[in-house]
């Protein structure tokens, strides 16, 4: 029997069946779309309750996981701020402007034990000053190991070895100055040649390599926490507005839940997506205030404590290097003028007045109101007046620095009258008498107005400290119960499509 054979033409998958199809079919030549697959649009739109009530809480879930990043990221940026500001570099600048001090105060003190000699109604002897120089000799020791002991670049170990090295010639040359002096026994006034010569070497290996050296470890660190401030408290505070923005989402998010679940599901509130709305917008205004609190905390740290600091207290060591250079101008008559000049440059450090000699400055010097800043001096001194004196004691414990400068500054035209009148014997008197007295007074103002802003300082860290403690257990905690209460609000309402 033979089989039918079909044409061709009457196939179904012929073009000419396909062209005859019913009405609505695609035309030849169109592009083919599979059968029963919705639009991209349509397929990105959530259609029914349970599509819209999971997409939903995968949204929730997202912003919140973003939210607490943001918070956390925040929060370990002006950790990272305080650590360094309070605990790290900043510790490493007061520290070498300590050493910065004992240092000239040991060239200070070596300076007045060889001026005063055997004489001992001058109001410090021999004894004294060397006393005195001993204990800067294990102030200087201190600080040195202190600087050494937080510095962590290779460039600042190697200053830190560097200073110690030099510090142990300086030892050796004050050493035998000392010992060579005691073998003359010369009243006051000037020691023998061979004393001078050897002081010279130490005061020049002071000036040129210790103190440069300890000012480097200074500026270094003093560079580091500026850079770390700047860097740190913008990064907190954009981190504020990340943690508001994303926690507005999250809320937002919140809240369109829960009036969608009203709509669909015909029911008032949803008591722990509720819940979890008030949690969210109570961790956003917390984490909010408390990291602009920790901007604050870095600012006052930096601007109210840690400048004032390190400015003042390199005010305090130039001032006591010009002290020294009032006893170097006594004992070594042939750098009398270079001892002059370098009071002045000094002077003009700690308080600038535009004049051309010490007798222009002083006259000058006199003329200033205490306690007024602004244009009317410069210098670490006048940047400390052109302030804002917020804290509690600043502005007056300033004018009293500016009364004892002044009162210094008076003495020493006294001191230089007197010497040029050729009564050096008179000078050396007032130097180590009244001079010593008022600069003594001086410096114990200055000490007491650095002390203001150290305890400013030391309040901020604390501050800072404290008030980013716990977070990073709360965070994880309220995500989780933030978590909990979304998975209570939509669970029954997904419950009643199986």
């Amino acid at each position: 029997m033979t089989a039918v054979q079909r044409s061709p033409a009457a196939s179904p998958a012929s073009p000419a069946a396909s062209e005859a199809g019913p009405p609505g079919t695609r035309a030849p030549g169109a592009p083919a779309r599979r059968a029963g697959r919705p639009p991209l649009r349509r397929r990105l739109v959530p259609r029914t309750n349970v599509a819209r009530i999971r997409a939903f809480t995968a949204a929730i879930v997202v912003a919140l996981a973003a939210a607490l990043a943001a918070t956390w990221l925040a929060i370990d940026d002006a950790r990272d701020g305080v650590r360094v500001i309070g605990h790290d570099a900043g510790p490493q600048v007061v520290a070498t402007g300590d050493l910065y001090f004992a240092l000239t105060d040991m060239d200070a003190q070596l300076a007045n034990a060889l001026l005063v000699g055997r004489t001992a109604d001058l109001g410090i002897t021999r004894a004294q000053a060397v006393g005195r120089y001993d204990a800067d000799r294990r102030q200087a020791g201190t600080a040195l190991l202190q600087a050494a002991r937080l510095a962590d670049e290779t460039s600042e170990e190697k200053t830190a070895r560097d200073l110690l090295e030099a510090l142990g010639r300086y030892e050796r040359l004050a050493g035998q100055a000392l010992q060579l002096d005691d073998q003359s026994a010369h009243a006051a006034g000037p020691p023998n040649a061979k004393v001078v010569e050897l002081y010279r070497q130490a005061t020049d290996l002071m000036k040129l390599d210790l103190l440069p050296k300890a000012y480097n470890l200074t500026l270094d660190n003093g560079t580091l926490v500026r850079h770390t401030y700047e860097d740190e408290r913008s990064a907190v505070l954009t981190g504020v507005i990340w943690v508001i923005v994303t926690g507005l989402v999250l809320v937002a998010l919140l809240v369109g839940l829960q009036l969608s679940l009203a709509v669909r599901f015909r029911r008032l509130l949803n008591p722990a997506l509720a819940l979890a709305t008030v949690g969210v917008l109570a961790l956003t205004v917390a984490s909010t205030l408390m990291l602009t609190a920790q901007a604050g905390d870095l600012r006052r740290a930096k601007e109210d404590g840690f400048d004032s600091i390190l400015a003042l207290s390199r005010a305090r060591a130039i001032g006591n290097s010009a002290n020294a250079d009032q006893t170097r101008y006594l004992l070594d008559p042939g750098r009398s003028d270079t001892y002059e000049q370098v009071f002045l440059t000094k002077s003009q450090s700690v308080m600038y007045l535009r004049a051309g000699n010490l007798a222009a400055y002083n006259q000058a010097l006199q003329g200033v109101p205490s306690g007024q800043g602004g244009p009317k001096y410069l210098g670490f001194l006048g940047t400390e007046a052109a302030r804002a004196q917020a804290g509690p004691g600043q502005r007056q414990a300033l004018g009293r620095v500016l009364e004892d400068w002044k009162r210094f500054q008076q003495d020493d035209r006294q001191i230089r009258e007197l010497t040029a009148a050729g009564r050096r014997g008179q000078a050396i008197g007032v130097r180590t008498g009244t001079a010593a007295r008022d600069f003594a007074a001086y410096d114990a103002s200055l000490v007491k107005l650095i002390q203001i802003h150290r305890t400013a300082f030391d309040r901020a860290v604390d501050d800072g400290d404290g008030g980013s403690r716990g977070w990073e257990l709360g965070l994880p905690v309220v995500g989780v119960a933030v978590l909990a209460l979304l998975w209570v609000g939509v669970r029954p309402r997904l419950a009643e499509y199986r």
